[in-house]
C-alpha cells in the first residue's frame, strides 16, 4: 500500500489532485493482491489496466495542456516520458498475465511506484517549480 504524503505536492493544485488518483489506483491494485477470496483475478486485473490508462491519457493531457500554455521549455522531453509510459501500459502481455496474475499484478505495481517516486517527485516537481519561478 501506498500512502498520499504532501512531500508528492508539485504545487499546481490541478495536477496535485490528479496525482492522487494515481494513488487510488495503486492501492486498489495493492487490495486486489492481498485479497484471498479471488482465486481468478483476470477480470479485476483488466479493471485496473483500463483505469490506469483512462487516468494516464486524461492526467498526460492536463499537465502538457499546462506545460505548453506556460511556454515549458523542456515540454517535448516530458511529453516522450508521459508517452513511453502509456506505451508500457497499452502493452501489457495480458496473456502472460493470465498465467501468473498475482506476480503480473505486483510488477504492475511496483512499476506505479517507480513513476510515483522517479516521475511525480523528480520530473514533475522540476518543470512546476521551473515554471512557477518563471512566473515570478
Amino acid at each position: 500500500m501506498i500512502s498520499w504524503d504532501d512531500k508528492y505536492l508539485i504545487g499546481i493544485e490541478e495536477i496535485d489532485e490528479q496525482h492522487k488518483e494515481l494513488f487510488r489506483i495503486a492501492n486498489e491494485g495493492f487490495n486486489l493482491l492481498k485479497n484471498e477470496f479471488y482465486l481468478d483475478k483476470y477480470d479485476h486485473v483488466i479493471k485496473i489496466i483500463e483505469e490506469l490508462k483512462k487516468y494516464a491519457i486524461f492526467h498526460f493531457k492536463t499537465e502538457e495542456e499546462y506545460m505548453l500554455k506556460n511556454n515549458y521549455r523542456k515540454y517535448f522531453s516530458h511529453k516522450v516520458i508521459h508517452d513511453d509510459f502509456l506505451d508500457k501500459v497499452k502493452n501489457i502481455d495480458l496473456e502472460a498475465m493470465d498465467e501468473n496474475q498475482d506476480e503480473y499484478l505486483l510488477s504492475i505495481l511496483n512499476f506505479i511506484i517507480d513513476w510515483i517516486e522517479e516521475h511525480i517527485l523528480g520530473t514533475d516537481k522540476k518543470f512546476a517549480e521551473e515554471l512557477i519561478k518563471d512566473a515570478m
